[in-house]
């Protein structure tokens, strides 16, 4: 089976002292006093390892890269797949200042990255697929032009995200979010995580525990934690539903600034994404295609097949065909 290699990148914004991943390798490059290291997964099952088409894929609020290992593994037959494990999360490091948990150092670490990628082998082709959190970045990314970008974004899927965020799902993410647990096993850490996650719709016991396998990390006492810095609560709790709707002008100028073909992905049972958000969507900016997946709410974890092979027929697609 196709896995990926575990890849690092120094980008701007110190490290916490205390707050560097234990999953970080010797050979990865040395934090210092003002910058972090991001961990990215790498997927290529090409033949060719200097492939000039590359996926980003990345992934929501209190997830990481290896949420998309199903996506990746289709994917990764016909271009390099890279999934970063955003600041804060999986393998990466945690940063010193938690108000740093915010959109514009996520985009600054994504220009780092793709810089990096770059200039191991040059890009010629670029696509994103955001899930939530990872597609407002992918916003920030690709609605500000004139970004230091190795080539414009070719194809933008947002999964399950807009400019407009619903306060009440909000709320409810707000409910768990920096509330770290510990549990005695795997399977005790996946039953919790179930309990807050039915939304993404059904799963067989063996996807969710794939799923969830990679969004733990030991305790040196024995037993697992979830794998983020808890820290990354602070400025999410620190919103207010008047600065939530301020924001929603900003995230608006962003997506009409987008010129690339975009798919815009929507649980139909979404509490995060209305279906009058999506409507709009389609209809300004970008003018996303949309495509909606019965059964499931905020987000579609793009593990079931009709999920993946919507997201593989756009990027896939001959040029001047958005796939339908």
């Amino acid at each position: 089976m196709i896995e990926p290699t575990l890849n690092y990148v120094l980008c701007p914004g110190p490290a916490a002292p205390d707050g560097v991943s234990p999953g970080n390798a010797a050979a990865a490059p040395a934090a210092s006093a003002s910058h972090h290291r991001m961990a990215y997964w790498e997927w290529n099952a090409t033949g060719n390892p200097a492939h000039p088409h590359v996926v980003v894929c990345v992934h929501g609020l209190s997830r990481q890269g290896r949420d998309f290992d199903s996506l990746a593994r289709a994917l990764s037959l016909h271009a390099r797949v890279i999934c970063p494990d955003v600041v804060g999360r999986g393998q990466s490091d945690w940063l010193a200042e938690p108000m740093g948990y915010q959109i514009p150092q996520y985009a600054a670490d994504m220009l780092a990255l793709l810089a990096q990628v770059h200039q191991h082998s040059p890009i010629t082709t670029l696509d994103w697929v955001g899930t939530s959190m990872g597609g407002l970045i992918g916003m920030a990314v690709t609605g500000q032009p004139g970004l230091p970008l190795p080539v414009p974004v070719r194809r933008l899927v947002l999964n399950d995200v807009g400019p407009v965020l619903q306060w009440e799902a909000l709320q409810r993410i707000g409910l768990y979010l920096g509330q770290l647990a510990r549990f005695e096993s795997l399977q005790q850490a996946a039953d919790a995580m179930w309990a807050i996650s039915t939304s993404f719709g059904p799963h067989t016991p063996a996807q969710w525990l794939d799923l969830s396998r990679h969004m733990v990390r030991a305790l040196p006492e024995g037993g697992v934690t979830l794998h983020y810095d808890p820290a990354i609560a602070k400025p999410f709790k620190a919103l207010t539903q008047e600065s939530a709707a301020a924001g929603e002008a900003a995230l608006w100028q962003l997506y009409d600034h987008i010129r690339a073909a975009t798919l815009l992905l929507r649980g139909a049972q979404s509490d995060l994404l209305s279906q009058a958000t999506a409507q709009a969507m389609a209809q300004r900016g970008p003018r996303a295609r949309v495509v909606e997946f019965e059964g499931v709410g905020h987000a579609p974890t793009l593990v079931a097949p009709d999920q993946v092979a919507a997201v593989q027929d756009f990027l896939l697609a001959a040029e001047g065909d958005r796939a339908g």
